[in-house]
């Protein structure tokens, strides 16, 4: 599965398929949220939260993938992420792109 976020695979045609998209709604566990808003106080990275939204953009971009393979794609195009927060210490993210099937050339 190819996937770009451009609305354009360069050297090849294709026809869309339609709109494909995953989501997730993740949490770090109690101890977490509370390490991490004590890290506030003092500023800095806040490595917990980075993982949990690395770990959460690939559920969605996977779940976007699969919903892209049950129509049969080659590949996704102009994909683009989105997040909220849902709660403290839990967000949303989102994938979504155009799912499109290779046309061969004559």
């Amino acid at each position: 599965m190819i996937l770009v976020n451009t609305d354009y695979i360069s050297g090849k045609t294709f026809e869309m398929l339609g709109l494909v998209k995953g989501s997730i709604i993740q949490t770090k566990n109690i101890g977490k949220d509370i390490s991490q808003g004590l890290k506030t106080l003092i500023g800095g990275e806040l490595k917990a939260y980075n993982e949990m939204m690395n770990e959460a953009r690939a559920l969605a971009t996977n779940r976007m993938v699969e919903e892209a393979e049950n129509l049969g794609a080659d590949a996704v195009v102009n994909i683009r992420y989105a997040s909220s927060a849902i709660m403290g210490g839990a967000a949303e993210v989102i994938a979504y792109g155009t799912a499109v099937r290779f046309i061969e050339s004559k």
